[in-house]
């Protein structure tokens, strides 16, 4: 996180203030739990609940998150059950991985590696953000996006 974020004066301040880093830690607790099995999954949702309080970072337990996943500033991010976050993922504030649809099913977006979500995007269903792509701020996503793309606008469209 430190070296993605030039603001960041060390590691000391990362690790004690940045709220998108509690809550992967927090949501990693959780998923464990989560994980473990039906007996364990009102502890999980409660642990997320109590994380969501602290960090304003809403993770689903049951959620899929890699590694070097970084939540910038944090505030208003919304994680779906069954959302999958690849490795070296970087979003901002106000992102949500939503899902379209009440059925028991895989309803919200998969994020590949590398892939950089912009504030406020809001992405939709069952998708795929391919590896490396950019979803510009503010972006409303429903359809796939292709490895390395970067798309915009409302709805989300293509622009390099």
């Amino acid at each position: 996180m430190h070296e993605r974020d030039p603001a960041s004066k060390g590691w000391l301040e990362v690790l004690l203030c940045y709220p998108g880093l509690h809550a992967v830690w927090g949501h990693r607790l959780a998923h464990r739990c989560w994980a473990g099995g039906s007996g364990c999954r009102l502890l999980a949702r409660l642990f997320s609940h109590l994380v969501r309080l602290l960090t304003g970072v809403e993770i689903h337990p049951g959620a899929e998150i890699g590694r070097r996943v970084t939540i910038d500033h944090g505030m208003g991010v919304v994680i779906g059950e069954t959302a999958e976050i690849g490795d070296d993922v970087h979003m901002y504030h106000g992102v949500t991985l939503g899902g379209d649809t009440n059925e028991p099913v895989k309803r919200h977006p998969t994020i590949e590696d590398g892939a950089q979500l912009g504030a406020n995007a809001t992405l939709l269903g069952d998708i795929t953000i391919g590896e490396d792509a950019a979803v510009g701020a503010g972006s409303v996503v429903t359809e796939d996006v292709e490895p390395g793309a970067t798309v915009v606008g409302v709805p989300a469209e293509r622009v390099d």
